[in-house]
């Protein structure tokens, strides 16, 4: 009787993972996560706000860099009411229905996120291949059609996934490894064959994150052969400079990536702490550090941050 009531429980909700082995440990990762969090909010808020206060940024570049902030916004909105239950109320239960939810918005956001960057790369290669013509094809129309084809290709791909999880029945384990909720972290624990879940995930891999990867390369193919054509030495350093934290935001995003992708298929092995750090890092690093790449590479950026820090230093 025990034994089946436990198995209905196991249908209704999920027990996500703090730190494994170690849970006392877990009021500890509150402060740096809180951190974490609050990094990710003023850096991405302030970017948001020099990018609308100041008309010189209205430009096709730091549009997409709106854009791109506001998906970091969400990704990290999405992950932080578990991690709040977890390390600041110890409280690790997840409704089933919550959880897949959450899994929806984190996969959603996070090919969003990928869309984003294959827009600023051919952002980039309209800027240096056709400078003359970057505003009249750059319009902001174009950019608007842009963000809303990324938004509905992500949610398009992702809705079938709910439907996937919620087909398979959930006998034994319920605990998920990391703290929040994922596709193949869900489909793990299914007593059942998940061959069309891991199918389909394999696909989505491939012709989304996987394209925009190829696209992602190409388009930086044909900007270094362009850049490379250009005779002036300084004209070279500044056109490539440009593309610099671009770039940056792709490997931060795409290595993270890689690797939890890695560790999911092949680490079955490797200490659950291990997957616990390459999840975190997955999700939290890119939102946090995208804001600080572009503040500290960008001028134009750079610049207005600074004057707006001395105009509120010069009110006090």
């Amino acid at each position: 009787m025990m034994n089946s009531n436990a198995s209905l429980i196991n249908h209704h909700s999920f027990i996500l993972t703090g730190i494994p082995g170690i849970p006392d440990k877990n009021p500890w990762m509150a402060f740096p996560l809180g951190f974490l969090y609050t990094l990710t909010f003023l850096g991405n808020g302030t970017i948001l706000a020099v990018i609308k206060v100041d008309q010189s940024l209205h430009e096709p570049m730091y549009y997409f860099l709106s854009i791109l902030a506001l998906t970091d916004v969400s990704l990290s909105m999405s992950t932080l009411p578990s991690m709040l239950s977890i390390f600041w109320f110890n409280s690790h239960e997840i409704p089933f229905d919550a959880c897949i939810t959450q899994m929806f918005f984190i996969h959603s956001f996070g090919l969003v996120e990928s869309g984003v960057l294959v827009s600023m790369a051919f952002d980039r290669f309209v800027a240096i291949r056709n400078p003359l013509h970057y505003a009249s094809i750059l319009t902001y129309s174009i950019i608007g059609k842009i963000g809303i084809a990324v938004l509905t290709r992500a949610v398009c791909v992702v809705f079938p996934v709910p439907f996937l999880i919620k087909r398979l029945p959930f006998c034994h384990s319920n605990i998920l490894s990391h703290s929040y909720c994922l596709h193949q972290d869900i489909m793990r624990l299914a007593c059942a064959s998940t061959r069309i879940n891991s199918l389909y995930g394999l696909i989505v891999v491939i012709f989304t994150l996987g394209m925009d990867a190829l696209i992602i390369l190409f388009s930086y193919i044909f900007i270094l052969k362009t850049v490379l054509g250009i005779a002036s030495k300084t004209e070279r350093l500044k056109a490539l400079n440009t593309c610099f934290s671009h770039i940056c935001a792709v490997l931060l995003f795409y290595i993270p990536f890689i690797g939890v992708t890695m560790t999911h298929r092949f680490g079955k092995h490797l200490s659950p702490v291990v997957h616990m750090l390459m999840a975190n890092i997955y999700l939290l690093l890119p939102p946090v550090l995208n804001p600080i790449v572009y503040s500290v590479k960008t001028k134009q950026i750079r610049s207005r941050i600074i004057h707006m820090f001395q105009r509120r230093r010069n009110r006090a």
